[in-house]
């Protein structure tokens, strides 16, 4: 998911850079909730990874 989140970022930045904003906008926007559920989940993860007796 993180390495999805990186896609989008680089398309983002090589259609600011052209100068399509729209489409610039909607992958930094896909981007940003890609990393924020990575970020959910892993923490997820690191949490029931742990045992507790």
């Amino acid at each position: 998911m993180l390495h999805y989140a990186a896609v989008f970022f680089v398309i983002a930045i090589i259609a600011a850079v052209l100068g399509f904003t729209g489409i610039a906008g909607a992958a930094s926007n896909i981007a940003w909730i890609l990393f924020v559920v990575f970020v959910i989940l892993a923490i997820i993860s690191l949490f029931r990874g742990r045992k507790v007796a």
